[in-house]
């Protein structure tokens, strides 16, 4: 296969299996690597014969594979494939719309026709750079792309707010998936599902207007799924977040106004700080990190699963520092983080700390492991053997 028609190929297999075009950025050597990740997301029959045809049409030629041979290596029937295909030239031609370039369109997203070129010396040389850009919610995964690129020049990201990129709109899905650190956007609008899935370093800020005739702590301005898998990274939400909130967030640092139902559902890792109301199921499953909630009213036991936590106050002067930092952080545009924090000891018994129970054990334990003498990994390590009885 020629170069065009690895591309063309290499969007099919994008458009078959995900719904996020960032992968195309990614650059596959040859088809067998691509077959390798097409095969390993196969999730139903139709998938698993068009991952086998196409291997086998890469090895040994288009002409020479046969259905039987399709068959056998896609651990389908002969049924199967004439449910879905009335031959082997049915199969190729069923898909052949997929290979039209008008369904490739990168190069008309933000980050393609804008970020990318605009932040080329910061990505190359670490410069400074700092730009505005107007949204809508077809521009879904806004700052993907650029910190694909940013990662690929530098492992590690680069330093904090090397770019930093101010939104005005409505950010569509997957707003900020995945950036890596030194990459901060700023939106002042709203946005909709799964904003900050996977953060791994990056900064993301979303506020509402100036001129807002609506209070932010009453409204929702993000969708569900927000910070979902998220790793690292921080990220501050003026207003309510939908359900889902920080689902199996690993190590990222939130804080936001109001969740809707199963926030922090199977977290384990990271800090969550939330100046207002939770839905119901809150901290279902987690199992790691720490969630500081304002409990004005005092109704939040009605709405946690205690299955795995506990609930304490926030005296301890290191949780007490933790909480206001972050609580500082997120003041820029927030009139009720700047409440609180204007009267942060009058709030201060107001907040829960709720802290997974096994996780709490860990830290304890690796707290007087590190008073011996040992650093911190070493420390963490020896608790979690020591937690689990194993001796190593």
């Amino acid at each position: 296969m020629n170069s065009d028609i690895f591309l063309k190929f290499h969007g099919f297999y994008t458009r078959m299996y995900s719904s996020h075009y960032w992968i195309l950025k990614i650059k596959f050597k040859t088809l067998g690597e691509l077959y390798i990740i097409m095969k390993k997301n196969a999730r139903n029959t139709k998938g698993k014969i068009v991952s086998a045809a196409w291997k086998l049409f890469y090895q040994q030629g288009y002409d020479n594979t046969t259905i039987e041979e399709i068959v056998e290596a896609s651990g389908t029937s002969r049924g199967s494939f004439y449910h879905y295909f009335e031959g082997k030239d049915a199969l190729l031609s069923s898909l052949s719309y997929l290979f039209d370039d008008k369904y490739v369109e990168l190069e008309k997203t933000m980050d393609e026709k804008v970020l990318v070129k605009k932040c080329a010396n910061a990505i190359n040389k670490g410069q400074k750079t700092e730009l505005s850009v107007n949204l809508t919610n077809i521009d879904r995964t806004f700052g993907t792309i650029l910190g694909a690129e940013i990662t690929r020049k530098n492992k590690n990201g680069l330093a904090d707010d090397t770019i930093t990129v101010h939104c005005n709109g409505a950010g569509g899905q997957s707003f900020g998936a995945f950036i890596p650190k030194g990459l901060t956007l700023e939106l002042t609008g709203d946005s909709n599902d799964y904003f900050g899935k996977g953060l791994s370093g990056g900064k993301l800020i979303l506020k509402v207007p100036e001129k807002a005739a609506y209070k932010a702590e009453e409204n929702i301005i993000v969708g569900n799924v927000a910070l979902y898998g998220a790793t690292s990274g921080t990220a501050f939400i003026n207003g309510v977040a939908g359900e889902r909130f920080a689902v199996r967030n690993s190590g990222a640092s939130a804080v936001v106004e109001g969740v809707g139902e199963h926030g922090c559902e199977y977290m384990t890792g990271g800090r969550v700080v939330v100046l207002g109301k939770t839905g119901k199921n809150f901290a279902a499953g987690m199992s790691g990190g720490i969630a500081y909630v304002l409990d004005v009213e005092n109704v939040l036991y009605k709405n946690l699963n205690k299955a795995m936590i506990s609930i304490e106050k926030v005296d301890n002067k290191y949780d007490k520092k933790e909480l206001k930092n972050l609580i500082e952080a997120h003041v820029t545009g927030s009139e009720l983080g700047q409440k609180v924090l204007d009267q942060f000891d009058m709030y201060l018994p107001h907040f829960k700390k709720l802290i997974p129970n096994e996780y709490k054990k860990m830290i304890t334990l690796s707290a007087k492991l590190e008073e011996k003498g040992l650093n911190s990994e070493q420390a963490q390590m020896e608790a979690f053997y020591e937690s689990i009885g194993v001796k190593h």
